[in-house]
């Protein structure tokens, strides 16, 4: 199962700094197992909002170079507050370095004004091909469906509104 755990682009400042949403229902189906009286968004999915919102600026930057961007470490990591369904969490991420294969970041997540989750994230670049040959096809496919997500999730407005500021 993939979660995706970026409903919207908020805001994009290019190469800086990102501001998703991600809206918790009780259609998730990871509640009904954590703690199913009390379901709350498991603090690794949190830190996974944080990771996916940060890949779209490293895309970004490398014009989609990279099929495939995952979490390499994750420092100073506090949670803070329960995301509860009906409840939204707006992550929001400032790159501090952005490298041709790895990317480090701080990200904080709030529900409302209070901070829910902090971190500094650490994420790794590759692509399909670079471990074997006939991953290119692959990295092209994956690559395809990032730009639509890009697209639904509201990246082109985001950009165009940051180019206007």
């Amino acid at each position: 199962m993939k979660f995706l755990l970026v409903d919207k682009i908020e805001s994009i400042d290019p190469e800086r700094r990102i501001v998703t949403l991600k809206n918790l229902t009780l259609a998730e189906e990871y509640l009904a197992d954590h703690f199913a009286s009390f379901p709350v968004l498991p603090g690794v999915l949190m830190l996974e909002a944080m990771t996916q919102s940060a890949a779209w600026l490293v895309r970004l930057k490398h014009d989609y170079a990279h099929s495939i961007i995952v979490l390499k470490a994750a420092r100073n990591v506090r949670y803070n507050y329960f995301l509860k369904p009906g409840n939204t969490l707006r992550c929001e991420i400032d790159a501090v370095n952005i490298e041709k294969t790895t990317a480090k970041f701080k990200g904080s997540g709030y529900v409302g004004d209070r901070l829910a989750v902090s971190a500094r994230i650490e994420l790794e670049c590759r692509n399909m091909a670079d471990a074997e040959p006939h991953g290119r096809d692959v990295d092209q496919r994956i690559l395809r469906q990032l730009k639509q997500n890009f697209a639904l999730i509201g990246g082109p407005e985001a950009l165009a509104a940051s180019r206007e500021r």
